[in-house]
């Protein structure tokens, strides 16, 4: 239920239209307060329409015990703001706004339409209507005193706002927004940002880089430590990158800031046993190729056939060949850049914030979605706690308000 707006009291100013800054502004003017939404770039939301251009993951179906598990070390003060409002939740409000969506085959959770631009129309309609004003090209630049203060086209700005909302994002794809530039403005507690879902780079020889980059490896498992996934992994010019990459991103991550490389096992065929392999390899050649023989008998493709040879000349023993294809050694030597990231780990600490995501040197100001520090792995779990942190801190800002006007 929507309540009536009060006309003459100050706007709520929420700083940053990306998923949680206009969730956050949509839960604030239902609960009846008047939102101002600044944002720095000509058009707002603009890494949801670039995430939206591969189906638009909006959160996951699977049981709310593991799901709340993917957060790592987030999960204890992100736990209240995901319970409060569920992978379910944010169905309904996607659905809502008319976007049917579905359950996929591994769980993930889309929009029917399988893109942003449909649901972000509805949405930006949805605010129209509610009375949200959003004013693009303008950078925040800290505060003056309470006012807030801003960069705009025809010069510097400074606003008064009942309170405030900072929804900056992280790190990653600065040309879609998330430029990190508000970090040293405003000088925030900080964990520094550092790439996360991002690819890694691998000394590739300029044969392998030249023939096969942007090929898949297709139905492969990877092993790190005591983590496994199985899924896909795309080869690049710089190195590796993919689904299955995303998975293990963070402890690779933070191996190689530790070490300055590390060891990936690939099992390149984790559907077939050691000992059945080998006995396939065992076959006679009959004047076959090496590479003709292994894609024949371990049906293995070109480039899973060139990765073998980076390593140097494969072995001929039947055993020892099966064991180098079910354990490829892969030597990571390091991150690819946050820039081609898909999102950062890093942000501002939860120390300096209540429970409501206020921050707590300076009272009515509430942070939400990727500036906080948390990370998570793809698969709707990044969507889930934008509009999650979103909710709660449109929340605090409500009742910080109220409290105030009574």
């Amino acid at each position: 239920m929507v309540r009536a707006m009060n006309d003459h009291a100050l706007p709520i100013a929420v700083i940053g239209a990306g998923p949680a800054g206009l969730f956050a502004a949509e839960r604030l003017t239902e609960a009846g307060h008047r939102v101002r939404v600044h944002e720095r770039m000509p058009s707002v939301a603009r890494k949801l329409l670039m995430a939206g251009r591969g189906g638009l993951n909006l959160t996951h179906s699977e049981e709310l015990e593991p799901f709340l598990a993917r957060y790592g070390e987030a999960r204890p003060w992100l736990e209240g703001a995901i319970r409060a409002f569920p992978p379910q939740a944010l169905r309904d409000w996607a659905e809502g706004l008319g976007q049917e969506t579905f359950t996929g085959s591994s769980g993930r959770v889309f929009p029917r339409a399988m893109k942003a631009s449909p649901l972000l129309r509805a949405w930006l309609a949805r605010l129209a209507g509610l009375g949200v004003e959003i004013r693009t090209r303008e950078r925040f630049l800290g505060w003056d005193g309470d006012a807030l203060r801003f960069e705009t086209p025809a010069g510097e700005r400074r606003d008064e706002a009942a309170a405030a909302i900072l929804a900056l994002g992280g790190a990653s794809w600065p040309r879609l927004g998330s430029d990190a530039a508000w970090v040293p403005t405003l000088g925030l507690p900080m964990e520094p940002f550092k790439p996360a879902n991002m690819g890694f780079t691998c000394a590739w020889t300029p044969f392998f880089r030249e023939n096969f980059a942007g090929q898949p490896l297709k139905r492969i498992a990877l092993r790190f430590g005591d983590q496994q996934r199985r899924g896909e992994a795309m080869i690049t010019a710089e190195g590796i990158e993919g689904g299955a990459i995303y998975a293990l991103a963070a402890p690779l991550r933070e191996a190689i800031l530790a070490k300055g490389e590390v060891i990936l096992i690939i099992d390149l065929r984790p559907d077939l046993s050691l000992e059945a392999l080998a006995e396939r390899l065992a076959a006679p050649r009959r004047g076959q190729s090496l590479s003709s023989f292994l894609k024949r008998a371990a049906s293995l493709p070109p480039v899973a056939i060139a990765l073998l040879r980076e390593a140097g000349a494969p072995p001929e023993a039947a055993v020892a060949l099966a064991g180098l294809i079910k354990e490829f050694p892969l030597r990571l030597t390091g991150l690819a850049p946050i820039e081609r990231a898909i999102s950062s780990a890093g942000g501002v600490r939860r120390e300096g914030l209540d429970e409501h995501l206020m921050l707590k040197e300076r009272p009515g100001t509430f942070l939400a979605g990727e500036m906080l520090d948390w990370e998570a792995p793809t698969g709707g779990y990044l969507l889930q706690a934008c509009f999650a942190t979103a909710a709660l801190a449109a929340e605090g800002a409500s009742r910080w308000v109220t409290r105030r006007q009574l």
